[in-house]
């Protein structure tokens, strides 16, 4: 009986920690790859490390970005870009 006690117990803690952690962490996975799959050339991007700039070229996981006035040239992974900017954001 002490067994099924026990069990009782452990089962609605795997519940809730699913539900409070585990869901939410899928659900923000699922619309950061659903995002990073739908960049496209000319949009104005923030990478992870802070650095603001325009797309202009894709290839493959590749992205060549446009910053500053005087268009310096970066090329970074896809998977470093945290969002895209709205054009009023800019």
């Amino acid at each position: 009986m002490e067994a099924y006690s026990s069990l009782i117990m452990i089962i609605p803690m795997i519940a809730v920690f699913y539900f409070m952690i585990i869901l939410p962490q899928k659900k923000r996975d699922k619309k950061t790859r659903e995002m990073l799959n739908a960049l496209n050339v000319g949009e104005n991007i923030i990478t992870i490390g802070g650095v603001v700039g325009k797309i202009i070229n894709i290839k493959d996981d590749e992205l060549t970005i446009e910053t500053s006035i005087k268009r310096t040239e970066i090329v970074i992974m896809r998977w470093a870009v945290k969002e895209v900017l709205k054009s009023a954001d800019i």
